[in-house]
């Protein structure tokens, strides 16, 4: 992502994982030059777009409850948008390559969410993280 301009207008601009979600649209400009078909390109643009918006509107909120509201919605923009990626991968649009790129920038988007939420939360309840098992492979002895 070409580097903005040094200044500074609004706290949102300072957070690590606004930049970031502003490269995964860059990301996506250039997978939509593929030839997706419009009504995915539309989710996709509003996805990618919801979580740099709730992003700036919640580091803006007061609260911690309604900060950690609008970190949810980004975080589940970005899932969104992973899922849309794997749907594009299906449809043989883009390479797998493409595929993990565009992932890649998403799981640290929403790495960074999750750290921002858990910092703007601490009277939420969190699982363990679990690393998950595919029960259709056998595993090696």
């Amino acid at each position: 992502m070409e580097e903005m301009e040094e200044k500074i207008f609004f706290d949102h601009e300072k957070l690590v994982v606004y930049r970031r979600a502003l490269e995964v649209i860059e990301f996506f400009e250039i997978i939509f030059k593929k030839g997706i078909s419009s009504s995915y390109k539309n989710q996709l643009e509003r996805a990618s777009s919801s979580i740099v918006h709730n992003i700036s509107e919640g580091n803006g909120k007061y609260t911690s409850k309604d900060r950690c509201k609008y970190f949810d919605i980004a975080r589940g923009s970005a899932l969104e948008c992973a899922s849309g990626l794997d749907i594009q991968y299906i449809k043989n649009v883009i390479s797998k390559e493409e595929l993990y790129k565009g992932k890649s920038l998403l799981r640290e988007v929403v790495s960074m969410l999750v750290g921002l939420i858990k910092n703007n939360s601490k009277d939420r309840v969190y699982e363990p993280s679990v690393e998950y098992k595919d029960n259709n492979v056998e595993e090696e002895e």
